[in-house]
């Protein structure tokens, strides 16, 4: 579920070093399954682990993960890398936002999986995101923009190199297109 670089792990041990005996650490989504969500991890000291905790086991510590979380930590990665300006922990989690979903799931709700974790997150360094409405008999996704990329002048070549190459790519045979229908004009709903 939880993958902790080994690097990761020592910084750990140290820190759990200075802490009462039997603490762990706790790994977390805090509000899951939504565009806010934020991963952290968090000492555990014994009287807080909870019956419903998934416990995994590492070299030095356990990591327990509480019943909520664990979907939306399924691929997570927790590293500790150190370069000239210092180091850093980072903690990645594709499915925070979303929880991952099976191969056989329908074609749309697997869209919507690699717009929400793949094509979103790209989106949100500019400010905008892309919502799947729908998916017509032709196989083609019907989107919608909003935030920054409402009124974007770049918004057709995002939809059609970036989007729609993408996501033919992922599914082929399965999708045919997408279609943006937003109404990129002027106006009150649009980003400006």
């Amino acid at each position: 579920m939880i993958h902790i670089s080994d690097s990761a792990q020592e910084h750990f041990a140290k820190l759990l070093e200075k802490q009462p005996e039997g603490t762990n650490i706790r790994v977390f989504v805090v509000n899951p399954g939504t565009p806010n969500a934020e991963c952290g991890v968090s000492y555990c000291p014994i009287d807080s682990v909870e019956d419903e905790d998934t416990r995994l086991k590492f070299k030095y510590f356990d990591a327990l993960v509480d019943d909520t979380s664990v979907a939306y930590l399924e691929e997570a990665e927790i590293d500790y890398v150190t370069d000239k300006m210092g180091a850093q922990l980072t903690l990645k989690a594709p499915n925070a936002k979303m929880k991952k979903v099976s191969d056989d799931a329908s074609l749309i709700e697997r869209v919507e999986y690699v717009i929400q974790t793949q094509v979103n997150p790209g989106l949100a360094s500019h400010g905008g995101n892309v919502t799947v409405l729908e998916l017509d008999d032709q196989g083609v996704a019907v989107l919608q923009f909003g935030g920054g990329c409402n009124g974007c002048s770049q918004v057709d070549f995002t939809l059609k190199e970036g989007i729609e190459k993408q996501l033919l790519e992922l599914f082929p045979g399965e999708l045919t297109g997408v279609r943006d229908i937003t109404e990129h004009e002027a106006g009150e709903h649009s980003y400006y």
